[in-house]
Formats: C-alpha cells, structure tokens, sequence
C-alpha cells in the first residue's frame, strides 16, 4: 500500500492504494504520503475528491477494496455507501437496515473502523433525532461533509 495526500476543506486527507483500488483513507498526512499519486486508482481517487470538494461530484466510482472486518461491519460499510448523496440515516435506522434493531451501538462502533471514511461516507450515519454524534475525523469536519453536501443536494434540486 502506498499513501498520496489530498489538501482539502477538512485539511490534509491522504488515500492509500494497493495499485488498483483504494484501501484505507486517513484524515491528515499519513506517515510517506506522497504529494503525487502514484497509480491510477490514486489518480481516480484524488480528482473524484476534489471534484467532491468542489460540490461537482456525487458519487465515487474508483474502485475500493475495503481491508478487515467483520461480517457486521462489512454490512455497515455496504449500508454506507447506499446512503444517498446528501441525505443522511441513523445509527439505529442502519441497525434495522440489517435486521437487527438492537445493533445501533454496534454500527457506531462499525462505523468508527471504517477504513475509507468519506469514500464510505460514514459521516451521513448520525444519532437518533439527527443529532451529531461521534466521528473519527472530528465532528467539525462531519458538520463540514454534511454542510456541503446539503448545499449541493439542495442547488441541484432548484435548478
């Protein structure tokens, strides 16, 4: 695996490949990140998050290939990525969502090993009532993901 860094509006984001998908993503500046990147799937990765950033993109197509967890979590990180662009579902939703409605603190806990965060928008699962709890990136930079895309739901709605 080799790790390229993004500069972004939630600070230095880096994206790690292992030459043809992305396998982890880590907020900040992984250790040997790499300003350029160094195959394709790290090209893909870093245009789609600055197409993101800059509220032109909605979906991710670069290949991922999510390492580790369990049959739980890799149901959660499924759920994940069905979440639309600029919606958002709660902890205990996302439990029911897998059968088992008593699981809601087990998919924060999912969601906090989530190797790709924003890849796998982890940041659209939030506490019951909407409200903001909990996330590895900090809740600041969940508010600015959420932020960005509501703007960007809502333009494209009303044009």
């Amino acid at each position: 695996m080799r790790w390229t860094v993004l500069d972004s509006p939630i600070g230095e984001f880096s994206v790690a490949t292992d030459g043809f998908h992305v396998c982890r993503a880590h907020f900040g500046r992984a250790p040997a990140a790499a300003e350029e990147p160094y195959d394709e799937a790290a090209r893909q990765a870093l245009a789609e998050l600055r197409a993101y950033f800059a509220g032109e993109l909605t979906a991710f197509t670069v290949p991922l290939a999510a390492p580790g967890g369990s049959d739980f979590e890799r149901g959660v990180w499924r759920e994940m990525t069905l979440i639309p662009y600029g919606e958002t579902l709660t902890y205990g939703e996302v439990a029911r969502r897998l059968g088992d409605q008593g699981a809601a603190r087990a998919v924060g806990v999912a969601c906090n090993r989530n190797p790709i965060p924003v890849l796998v928008p982890c940041h659209r699962i939030v506490g019951a009532g909407g409200k903001l709890v909990g996330f590895g990136g900090g809740l600041d930079r969940k508010v600015t993901l959420l932020e960005l895309e509501a703007g960007v739901a809502l333009r494209r709605a009303w044009s």
